[in-house]
């Protein structure tokens, strides 16, 4: 039996669980309504107690330590300027804690005490991040400014005597910069940690039991991959504690008063979680705990109790729709807390992926997911022995395909679509030589990827090689129109969205806050713009032969819209079949569920008219 995309849309997901000052409530974000709102619940597949109810999509939640009461963020139509309210569980009270609707402002967590929260904001600067402590009760205007920033300042958690807090610039996604900022002095000023040369990663930073070191994971000395380490914060040497083997260590989560942890290695995309305590009187000295036993192979997102006893997380996988579980820390034994339910479609029709490698044109090797639909699902599209492909390329491009659940891929293999999912050069998770393949003037060797990908593809014997159909978002809409240019005779259709169309007016136009992030991927407005113009697919269109669908939201401010405008009437100028689909109420993507049910909609019935 097949199903419709409005069915498949309505899977929903549970995510960003938080656990209560008093261990017996978790909150956590579920999409029932069709956007992310705070759900709470006490027990195991309780029914959860709904405690927002907007159009919008709230971004996260997380409870105050000592109080009946949480903080969540959420920002509107999509424009990434979120504000902080304060939700008071036991009244449902709910309180603009920020109100400055044309800043951002980036959750930087609660004091130990409960009294205070920190926040980094470009309210003063909309090019630069500063920090901001207020106080629970305190709103707007009542926020103390504690240091100005310049650049993209963020926080990473408060000291466990709540006098510093950990703040990270970013330079680009590979290169970051540690600071203690010190909010007792008379005039706090940043104090660095991480003098360094060349890009260096310092990331998933928290603040050891004794206040006297952070844990972090970085690939400080040369390393080509993330490891777990531990920095003295006085004397601001580095000491190894593990090594991913080969893949990084994505990140740890610490319980500041016990030592207890949680950190993830990416093993080829898939999450492995080991669960510890660390010793107190040596910090690179631990003891481990068996193996969490959980569905998917992708989770994240950890939360402690209040004791450390237990934690909560998010777990996904191809087949398995996100939800939370609670693993209990010195036994790994997991309980399902959320029933996120799948619409009525049963949970064995999903299909799984198969992790493939490609040999590119340079030899260098191509990891992607290759998922085929049943037989029964092939039967409904297949043609000339095999089935139509979507090649969805994920965005970044500094990001990465993982095995996690997608509703939009399983109701395509419903409707006999196969799907890859290339990891292609520039891709993250798989070192930082693999990542810089794609920097600015090696753009295009990554578009070569995507050719050697299809020409795998035909030689599949699963697959229609005349049925092949480009699919990305962000970054991947880039890579989706430079595919359709690049290399027309392959591609029977192409589905952009949100995507870049010329980098020149990509950079001229987007958020102030972005343009020094993304010129240091991309390339520079100064020193790159020939480069820039040279290989964007607005100059190069004439080379289009595919019919091209074109989504966006009005509101998108990474990718402003005006890429979609222009790159939709030099198709259609070209003389090739372009459809065009633009949300007044979205921004960088659709979270809003009837607009995901209209745009999915709209993209099937494009591919049942060119496929």
């Amino acid at each position: 039996m097949s199903y419709d995309i409005e069915r498949y849309l309505n899977i929903r997901s549970a995510y960003g669980a938080s656990f209560g000052p008093d261990g017996e409530q978790l909150a956590f974000l579920m999409d029932t309504t069709g956007t992310g709102q705070v759900w709470t619940l006490e027990e195991p597949q309780s029914w959860p107690e709904q405690r927002t109810f907007y159009d919008e999509r709230v971004t996260f939640a997380s409870w105050s330590p000592e109080r009946p009461e949480l903080i969540f963020g959420m920002d509107e139509g999509g424009n990434e300027r979120a504000q902080l309210f304060r939700l008071e569980t036991e009244t449902g009270e709910i309180e603009n804690l920020t109100a400055k609707p044309d800043a951002k402002h980036r959750w930087g967590g609660w004091s130990h005490d409960g009294d205070r929260f920190a926040f980094a904001s470009n309210r003063r600067d909309e090019s630069v991040f500063d920090i901001y402590v207020q106080g629970r009760e305190e709103t707007g205007d009542d926020a103390t400014l504690v240091y100005e920033g310049d650049g993209w300042l963020s926080l990473s958690g408060w000291s466990p005597d709540d006098s510093r807090v950990l703040v990270s610039q970013a330079y680009s996604n590979f290169d970051q910069d540690l600071y203690v900022l010190d909010l007792e002095a008379e005039e706090p000023e940043l104090e660095h940690l991480t003098p360094h040369e060349g890009d260096v990663r310092y990331q998933s930073a928290s603040w050891a039991p004794d206040g006297e070191g952070i844990y972090l994971v970085t690939d400080e000395g040369d390393a080509d991959t993330l490891y777990l380490a531990y920095l003295d914060v006085e004397s601001q040497e580095f000491d190894p504690v593990v090594d991913g083997d080969g893949w990084n260590v994505d990140g740890i989560a610490l319980d500041d008063e016990t030592g207890r942890f949680v950190y993830s290695r990416n093993v080829e995309g898939y999450t492995d979680l080991t669960v510890g305590e660390f010793d107190a009187d040596d910090p690179t000295a631990f003891e481990t705990f068996p193996e969490p036993d959980l569905p998917g192979g992708i989770s994240g997102g950890v939360s402690f109790d209040p004791d450390a006893e237990r934690f909560a997380l998010s777990t996904s996988g191809d087949a398995v729709n996100t939800n939370v579980f609670v693993v209990d820390v010195k036994t790994g034994e997991s309980e399902q807390w959320t029933n996120a339910p799948t619409a009525g479609i049963p949970r064995e029709t999903f299909d799984e992926s198969d992790l493939v490698h490609v040999e590119s044109f340079d030899g260098l090797e191509v990891p992607g997911f290759l998922t085929l639909p049943s037989e029964d699902e092939m039967s409904a599209s297949a043609s000339n022995g095999g089935a139509p492909v979507i090649v969805d390329i994920h965005g970044g491009p500094e990001s990465q395909r993982r095995p996690s659940f997608s509703s939009v891929k399983q109701y395509f293999l419903d409707r006999g679509y196969a799907y890859f999912e290339p990891n292609v050069r520039g891709s993250a998770g798989y070192g930082a030589d693999y990542a810089a393949l794609d920097d600015v003037e090696k753009r295009m060797d990554s578009v070569a990827d995507i050719e050697a990908c299809v020409e795998w593809l035909q030689d599949h014997p699963a697959i229609d090689s005349d049925q092949i159909i480009a699919k990305g978002g962000s970054y991947g809409g880039f890579m989706v129109l430079a595919a359709l240019t690049e290399y027309p005779d392959l591609w029977a259709a192409g589905i952009d969205i949100v995507g870049i169309a010329n980098f020149v007016t990509f950079l001229e136009n987007t958020g102030d806050w972005r343009r020094e992030l993304r010129e240091a991927e991309y390339g520079s407005l100064a020193a790159d713009r020939e480069f820039l113009e040279e290989i964007s697919p607005t100059n190069n269109i004439e080379h289009i032969e595919a019919p091209l669908f074109v989504l966006h939201g009005e509101n998108d401010p990474r990718v402003p819209v005006g890429e979609a405008e222009q790159i939709a009437e030099k198709a259609e100028q070209q003389g090739v079949p372009v459809r065009k689909l633009i949300f007044e109420d979205e921004g960088h993507g659709f979270s809003k569920l009837e607009n995901r049910i209209e745009a999915y909609s709209a993209i099937a019935d494009f591919l049942d008219e060119h496929v």
